[in-house]
């Protein structure tokens, strides 16, 4: 089997991010998502596959974030990858992207010399007013041969599993200190003014990308994560995907009122 040979695919947002890794080296394409998406997934990952010199039988799995997320998005990456993985008679490898969202911050706050990050809150924008909220806890690796095998040197451990929340009513682990944790995502603009005031703590702007997908996929993979692509689903954590004109006029004029 190669190893550490993956092709991510990440939708669950308005950015088509795709990535590809060969041992260490990571071919990444970005560009504009939404309703260009499914036209443009498979091309832009058959071309860095060319460019990684790889053939999808080469891959190790193809990657994918999963959910939550835009609801047609994650449909979109659900479906190439499993399309992919079947002719290729791959597995499917499908991570969470509120945890894509953590390893994202913890890697962009690693740039900038600051402490390493250890704790992370995970929000993002779901729309109808609503946002998706994670929380992430990452502990280092003891120094030992599966270390070595892991990029990240450790292991992100899922603390509150992904809810949906009107931003005022988020919250986070109960034993979570304000200065012991930063919050990551891109909601931060959208809702701004509704935070609840207890939240403190630093605000990072982070997206969910198929080079975080890369990077947490040898966890994942050593966890036994991944499947059969017949088996491979969406994470969704909203059971109904619009609101009708009444609905959102209610939430305006709650709003309005400061309800």
């Amino acid at each position: 089997m190669h190893t550490n040979q993956w092709l991510a695919l990440e939708t669950s947002t308005d950015t088509l991010s795709l990535a590809v890794a060969r041992g260490t080296q990571t071919w990444t394409h970005t560009s504009a998502g939404g309703a260009l998406t499914s036209t443009h997934m498979i091309p832009q990952s058959l071309a860095l596959l060319k460019e990684a010199g790889l053939a999808l039988t080469d891959l190790q799995a193809v990657v994918f974030g999963r959910g939550p997320g835009a609801f047609t998005g994650l449909r979109t990456a659900c479906s190439v990858a499993q399309g992919l993985a079947f002719g290729a008679d791959l597995p499917v490898l499908p991570i969470d992207t509120l945890l894509a969202v953590t390893e994202e911050a913890r890697a962009a706050n690693a740039l900038t010399g600051a402490a390493p990050v250890t704790r992370v809150l995970a929000v993002m924008d779901a729309r109808m007013e609503q946002v998706y909220v994670a929380a992430y806890e990452f502990t280092p690796n003891a120094t030992d041969a599966s270390s070595e095998a892991n990029p990240l040197q450790g292991m992100w451990c899922c603390v509150q599993q992904p809810e949906l929340h009107r931003p005022e009513s988020m919250h986070w682990p109960a034993d979570w200190s304000q200065d012991s944790f930063i919050a990551a995502g891109n909601a931060w603009p959208v809702y701004a003014g509704r935070w609840p005031v207890a939240l403190t703590a630093p605000q990072l702007m982070a997206l969910p990308t198929a080079a975080a997908l890369l990077r947490l996929a040898p966890a994942a993979w050593a966890a036994g994560q991944a499947v059969p692509p017949e088996e491979a689903l969406p994470l969704y954590i909203r059971d109904k995907v619009a609101q009708t004109t009444d609905e959102r006029m209610q939430i305006k004029a709650q709003h309005a009122a400061g309800l």
